[in-house]
């Protein structure tokens, strides 16, 4: 309903309006760290009834004409980005850059030079859609999206399929990991945390998480087995040169974003150009992550940004042969092969969470993850089956 305000409020039912579409009843949702930027007033384009949310997952209720692969009653996880699966991006498995499913491609043009893929519940910029924190969700393309789920599995075990698992691997996976290969990820947050995972699935040899909450900290060292570095109480670069022999890690993930955090001026130096409208993300980690990165090693971005920032060291990145990869993760590449790896017992998604709600909590929820109480890691919101459809806004 506008910045750090929002409601859980009835609306319309969703209805088939594309022989292509679905329609899902949600049994988990989760609140997102990227959904923060929105609820802190970062994203540009959202509009008050806006519905949030783009990890969800449930019970298909009704499908479209188009629509031959799922029936009612299938139980499904849908991936964040809508994509159309024919375009040539899509033929190409770069979902995120969808070129067919944002009906606003002319706002993201003016923003960006080209346009992504349409998102669920992140503003109009990427199309507007109602998104998943509510009890029922339209999904366009249900044809190439969503994917069925074993009753074996629990809702908790393959919710973050539709975004934090296969971003966090795709963060990995954009650095070419070589066996033995050093790793730091910037930020311990869930989609960090994923990363750090992801890295070792992938063959690092060490994976260093750096983060200032210690229950982030905490869990990167218990549950992932990361080595950890607090920013706040020593010098991040002098601590990476330390402990990788004065090289560098071979791969910096970024998985922060635009809202990173760093005491002392350089900090506020951020914080002053944000509050001024003259940069639209305080590009600490960024930033960081190109200088720690070895001589010839890859820098990976994960961490959501939505505009332009300031001094951002390009002599260093050119002069010393980095490379860098991004992107909003192609969500629906990774579905199957994820699944298999839960399947398999590789990994269990679920140990990021640290709260469970109802949905009509979401607004407590929100200011709770945002505000890091609690040890708030991350919160999965359970719709209820009341009457009326409530969504948050």
């Amino acid at each position: 309903m506008g910045k750090e305000d929002v409601q859980v409020q009835n609306v319309p039912d969703p209805k088939i309006m594309n022989p292509r579409d679905a329609i899902v009843r949600i049994t988990s949702t989760a609140i997102c760290g990227s959904d923060l930027h929105l609820y802190d007033g970062y994203i540009p384009t959202m509009e008050s009834g806006d519905v949030l949310g783009h990890e969800f997952m449930g019970e298909v209720v009704d499908v479209g004409k188009g629509v031959s692969n799922l029936k009612k009653g299938d139980r499904v996880v849908v991936p964040f980005p809508i994509a159309c699966g024919a375009c040539f991006s899509c033929k190409r498995s770069m979902f995120s850059l969808c070129e067919n499913s944002n009906p606003n491609a002319w706002m993201a043009e003016k923003l960006w030079g080209h346009s992504p893929a349409g998102i669920f519940g992140y503003s109009h910029l990427v199309g507007g859609y109602a998104g998943g924190q509510a009890e029922y969700a339209r999904v366009p393309f249900a044809d190439v999206g969503p994917i069925k789920v074993p009753e074996n599995l629990t809702d908790d075990q393959v919710l973050f399929l539709s975004d934090i698992f296969p971003t966090g691997y795709m963060g990995a996976e954009m650095c070419n990991i070589q066996p033995g290969d050093p790793t730091a990820v910037w930020g311990c947050g869930p989609v960090g945390q994923f990363a750090m995972k992801s890295a070792y699935l992938l063959g690092a040899g060490r994976v260093i998480g750096i983060d200032r909450f210690p229950e982030r900290l905490r869990l990167a060292r218990e549950k992932v087995g990361a080595e950890t570095i607090n920013y706040e109480q020593t010098s991040v670069l002098e601590t990476l040169k330390e402990m990788t022999g004065g090289r560098g890690p071979d791969a910096c993930i970024d998985a922060v974003g635009m809202e990173a955090h760093l005491p002392g001026l350089v900090g506020a130096y951020d914080r002053a150009k944000v509050a001024l409208m003259q940069e639209t993300g305080r590009p600490i980690a960024v930033r960081e992550a190109i200088m720690a990165c070895r001589n010839g090693g890859t820098v990976s971005v994960i961490g959501v940004y939505g505009g332009f920032i300031d001094k951002f060291p390009l002599g260093s990145f050119m002069n010393r042969s980095l490379t860098m990869r991004t992107g909003q993760c192609h969500v629906q590449r990774y579905l199957r092969p994820l699944l298999e790896r839960i399947q398999k017992g590789e990994i269990d998604p679920s140990f990021v969470i640290t709260h469970r709600l109802p949905l009509d909590q979401a607004p407590q929820a929100y200011q709770m993850f945002r505000d890091k109480q609690d040890d708030c890691i991350k919160v999965v919101l359970k719709p209820g089956a009341g009457s009326g459809q409530p969504a948050v806004h």
